[in-house]
């Protein structure tokens, strides 16, 4: 709730894995620490149960598709909606296996997210584009999550050939961390996504309370936010 009142336009809620594919250190020593604790799937939908109590704010589930798979996908799907969640971000589903599981998806009323690189091909980039239906999650650079000085010269370039081919909005996340990131991000994209800086601050604050945790992180989104 302190972040979304801070100005969190949506709210994305990781599921912990023990082999992610696009994350960085800071959140893999996450992660691990929550796995540590025996955090499981249905942890985390009973969290968002009693969150949506008093949180409105739009939240997406960021999740690897081999706990989808495994959960299974009708099962996690029903939690999902049940718990409260709006979206289903899935880092490691690429067309054209996508298309089905997005399809499916989109039937029990969750949006889609999908996540586009710099690398990735014009054609691949539009057929992501369609299967996108909450925003498409453009990578800033290939590689993984994470802190940087800088993002890349030709982001703007990027972003708007992405916004080209989609119909839905465009967010651009990794390495965002300073205000003149999210600046530069909010000159030309739809949203601007913050992770790596935020699990960041709230190690940082480990060993407060949540109410202190929470307060920590409602201050530098404000940071964040302050300059657009």
């Amino acid at each position: 709730k302190a972040v979304a009142g801070a100005g969190a336009d949506a709210i994305e809620i990781g599921f912990p894995f023990s082999d992610p594919i696009a994350d960085g250190p800071t959140i893999q020593a996450a992660f691990a620490q929550t796995l540590l604790k025996g955090v499981k799937v249905e942890h985390i939908f009973a969290a968002v149960v009693e969150a949506r109590k008093t949180v409105k704010t739009p939240l997406v589930a960021m999740v690897s598709y081999s706990i989808v798979y495994r959960y299974p996908l009708g099962k996690f799907l029903s939690g999902a909606k049940a718990s409260g969640f709006d979206a289903i971000l899935i880092p490691d589903l690429p067309p054209p296996e996508a298309q089905n599981i997005c399809h499916t998806i989109n039937a029990t009323g969750l949006d889609t997210v999908l996540l586009v690189a710099p690398t990735t091909s014009p054609k691949r980039r539009a057929e992501i584009g369609k299967l996108c239906t909450g925003f498409v999650y453009y990578l800033s650079v290939s590689g993984i999550t994470g802190e940087r000085d800088a993002l890349p010269a030709d982001l703007a370039a990027n972003v708007n050939a992405m916004k080209a081919l989609a119909s839905v909005p465009v967010c651009v996340g990794f390495g965002i961390s300073k205000p003149s990131h999210m600046k530069q991000v909010a000159a030309v994209a739809d949203g601007a996504i913050v992770g790596s800086a935020i699990v960041k601050r709230m190690q940082q604050h480990a060993g407060e309370s949540p109410a202190a945790i929470a307060k920590a992180v409602a201050s530098y989104c404000r940071e964040m936010t302050s300059g657009i």
